[in-house]
């Protein structure tokens, strides 16, 4: 509304300042320019908006805003030199040309116009996007070091940690050489753990070896209640992911999963790309009910990481698998590695 006030003033003043001889229904024409202007601007804006271009690359951009530029103009000046017509409002010099050939001529004009709307549009936009992705980055910086706080006891709860002791205490004796094995795999998983909070990303393999720490000193007390399986395209291992997440979903498997389950279960664990996505899916024995909350499950936590690492292009979905199975998945967009 500014901007063709604006326009309106900047017209209205060129006339009576600068003006020859009169100019028959330069109100009426300006008025009705203006007004159809309006909407095809608020058109074009809904049209932006509806197609995600303020999300396309900057090349993409500068290609959209040209095309809409003419594409936009020519439908304005096609409304304003039809109602021109329609009421007889031409001037005589231009009433021998064509009603296509009246429309380009004016079109160029209007493009021209409407390039410098769209241009102030999309600077707009993009000045405020890239604010929005230094608050997306304080946000995720602030998630992080809060992870380090909750790590040991969230992530590596002291329940778990008091189960693992437990089990290599039994080790010891029976068998004191896995009893090792089980305290250096205790000792990555806490190390792990602690190095989270500088970490935004971390490559897959680096995760999964964390995860099969865990699930190791996990064997030792569910035995040969818990199965485990690893569905892993190799060429996924290189892709970074947020650290611990993984962990946390395998975590929460066993706990509202397998632990609850008389004779155990499986955990199943999968890594594929999909549709130019990287799917990563933590599968257990179980069934999905309203006694688990989002909490428990480690939802919330996880869909605003997701979020503000990549907006829109990730998402978190848990689900019941075959009536038998609980799948915890994981969409992101996959980082080419060159």
């Amino acid at each position: 509304m500014a901007g063709w006030g604006a326009y309106m003033l900047v017209w209205t003043f060129f006339y009576f300042a600068i003006r020859t001889k009169p100019q028959p229904h330069f109100v009426e024409i300006l008025v009705t320019d203006t007004f159809i202007g309006f909407l095809i601007t608020h058109t074009m804006r809904l049209f932006i908006r509806g197609f995600g271009l303020l999300y396309l690359s900057l090349q993409k951009q500068i290609t959209a805003i040209l095309l809409m530029s003419f594409v936009f103009a020519f439908i304005n000046s096609t409304g304003v030199v039809a109602i021109q017509s329609l009421f007889d409002w031409d001037p005589e010099q231009i009433k021998k040309f064509s009603f296509l050939n009246m429309v380009m001529r004016q079109s160029f004009g209007a493009s021209l116009f409407f390039l410098i709307w769209n241009l102030i549009y999309f600077t707009y936009h993009y000045i405020q996007k890239s604010r929005q992705q230094q608050l997306d980055k304080i946000r995720l910086e602030s998630l992080v070091k809060e992870l380090e706080l909750k790590t040991i006891k969230a992530h590596i709860n002291p329940h778990f940690i008091f189960n693992a002791l437990n089990s290599i205490r039994a080790l010891v004796d029976e068998n004191p050489e896995r009893a090792r094995t089980a305290i250096t795999e205790l000792s990555n998983i806490l190390r792990s753990s602690m190095q989270a909070e500088k970490l935004e990303m971390a490559p897959l393999e680096r995760e999964l070896s964390i995860v099969k720490d865990y699930l190791a000193l996990e064997y030792i007390r569910f035995e040969d209640r818990l199965n485990i399986e690893y569905d892993i395209d190799e060429d996924t291992l290189d892709q970074p992911v947020p650290p611990m997440m993984l962990q946390t979903l395998v975590e929460n498997a066993i706990k509202h999963g397998i632990g609850k389950q008389v004779n155990g279960g499986v955990i199943k664990i999968i890594s594929d790309f999909k549709d130019d996505h990287h799917e990563l899916i933590v599968q257990n024995t179980g069934r999905l009910n309203d006694a688990v909350n989002a909490e428990g499950f480690g939802i919330t936590s996880t869909q605003n990481r997701l979020n503000l690492l990549f907006g829109k292009e990730a998402k978190f979905e848990l689900n019941d698998v075959n009536g038998s199975m609980v799948e915890a998945k994981i969409t992101m967009p996959v980082h080419r590695i060159l």
